[in-house]
């Protein structure tokens, strides 16, 4: 079976496992070593962001909700989409903590300032504040649930709103590589117009973990690791991922050892300038880079098989409207991911990966041809 259910399907990047493998030698315990310092410089400088404070733990959910009880007093609650992460798939992590998530209607994934704005409206129009959750913070994803990203203009319309209402704004960014190469935000934007964000490596070429950035710090954000479980004795172990991820893109091909010898990165196939439109400055972007690519080639070979999409997305995930014939056929050989019914199809996700290989997306475009 050839792979396109999710993005966290393979183990880690080839120069990960590499940094791992040669991090011989004792260190530090819960972050304080020389890699996790490391590891963070080189995401302050791709931030452009040198006062950053940043801290790396395991799981997207473990972050999102250390981040979120971190951040809030406790009658607050979160803004978020009704389709966003910390809404529907992380079983009410965030309200475990004490906190309520205010969810507003989703616009492909998004929200928007003039929803965050009638929020904030109808709550202090209320006459009973006291006896509702006060919304607090905006969480959003970059990119969505739904493959779909915010422009820089979104988000600083966010920013402005969040301002108006002393709001923060939270960007989850556990696909944050597929985003940046998809959307016109950089991570110095990020760095710039949002209080805390992370940098998801699990989905993005890690094994595991998940950079937090703070542009303008968080007093005793540790504590809070602490008390949720999250501060890793073996913290060294993410300084090796997030130092080889925010490395150089190396000229050369990073060949996956053992059964996915065929793999390559994105310099292997297409140069950066291909990808992206401009070199990509770390290998965290060239990667998600070229996934990017690959899932727009079966996008398009959806199309010219006369099967929509139920939407455009520019990222790694795509929704295909398929009949269950179709899907049905497509299982046969790989996997994917139902989402939903609409309008009488099977709306069925393709997703790619750092480490889809061309000729895996070679085989899926043959395959949806012969579906016409």
């Amino acid at each position: 079976m050839i792979h396109f259910g999710n993005d966290y399907h393979r183990s880690a990047h080839p120069r990960v496992l590499e940094a791992i493998a040669g991090a011989g030698g004792a260190y530090a315990g819960y972050g304080a070593d020389e890699l996790c310092a490391t590891a963070a410089e080189r995401i302050r400088t791709a931030c452009q962001a040198p006062n950053a404070e940043v801290h790396f733990m395991v799981g997207g959910t473990q972050a999102n909700a250390t981040i979120i009880a971190h951040r809030l007093r406790p009658w607050e609650g979160v803004i978020a989409a009704d389709s966003g992460h910390i809404a529907t798939h992380e079983t009410g992590a965030i309200e475990h903590t004490g906190h309520k998530v205010i969810t507003l209607p989703n616009q492909l994934g998004k929200i928007t300032a003039a929803q965050v704005r009638a929020c904030m409206k109808e709550y202090r129009a209320s006459g009973v504040e006291e006896h509702m959750p006060e919304p607090a913070l905006v969480y959003i994803t970059q990119p969505t649930e739904f493959g779909t990203a915010y422009s820089r203009a979104e988000l600083v319309a966010l920013r402005a709103v969040c301002d108006e209402y002393e709001l923060g704004l939270f960007v989850d960014g556990a696909r944050l590589g597929y985003g940046l190469s998809a959307s016109d935000i950089t991570l110095p934007d990020l760095a710039t117009l949002v209080d805390v964000f992370t940098i998801g490596g699990t989905k993005c070429g890690a094994l595991f973990g998940e950079a937090i950035v703070f542009p303008a710090g968080a007093p005793r954000f540790r504590n809070a690791m602490k008390q949720n479980g999250g501060l890793l004795a073996k913290g060294w172990l993410l300084g090796a991922h997030f130092a080889a991820l925010f490395s150089a893109p190396r000229a050369s091909a990073d060949a996956l050892p053992g059964t996915n010898a065929s793999y390559a990165d994105a310099s292997a196939t297409t140069p950066d300038t291909e990808v992206t439109g401009t070199a990509a400055t770390t290998l965290y972007e060239q990667i998600c880079a070229r996934a990017n690519a690959q899932a727009q080639r079966i996008a398009e070979a959806f199309r010219a098989a006369g099967i929509d999409m139920l939407f455009d997305s520019p990222t790694n995930q795509q929704f295909a409207l398929l009949t269950r014939e179709q899907e049905e056929k497509l299982l046969q050989d790989f996997v994917c991911q139902f989402f939903e019914e609409h309008e009488g199809l099977r709306v069925v996700r393709f997703c790619t990966a750092w480490s889809t290989e061309e000729g895996d997306v070679d085989k899926l475009c043959a395959a949806i041809s012969a579906l016409k």
